[in-house]
């Protein structure tokens, strides 16, 4: 079993889809192991992002994130990481609906920067971010 995390981000909590979001790992097979609604502040953010901080879009991926609330999950399951990779379909919601129209960002994401839900990307990107959304909480 592995876990991994995956933060919904503020533009599909405000659209009204965590539910929707949150049921589709569970019937994709996944445990949820921990949960959370919190606000990033601007630090936290860009603490979390510090992988992207010499990219273009670093600082409206900070502002985005920390313009509402978000919902984190840790879930495990088999493959975990791949799997809900998959799930998410590619960044860019506008390519993920046309390969992968299924994927959560084709159906919740409105773009490139507004996609949805942020998804750890490999083991190490899960152990940094795991313990950095849920160091103070138990987790299952």
């Amino acid at each position: 079993m592995e876990r991994t995390l995956i933060i919904i981000k503020p533009d599909a909590f405000e659209k009204g889809a965590t539910g929707k979001i949150i049921d589709r790992f569970i019937s994709e097979g996944f445990k949820i192991r921990a949960m959370k609604l919190f606000k990033f502040t601007k630090e936290q953010a860009e603490r979390f992002y510090i992988v992207h901080k010499d990219r273009p879009f670093y600082g409206e991926l900070v502002e985005f994130m920390t313009s509402g609330p978000v919902v984190a999950c840790l879930l495990e399951g088999e493959n975990a990481i791949r799997k809900v990779r998959d799930i998410i379909g590619p960044t860019d919601s506008e390519e993920a609906r046309k390969v992968a129209p299924t994927s959560v960002r084709a159906l919740f994401g409105t773009n490139k920067g507004k996609n949805a839900i942020h998804a750890s990307d490999s083991r190490e990107s899960a152990d940094y971010e795991i313990p950095f959304v849920f160091s103070q909480l138990e987790i299952f």
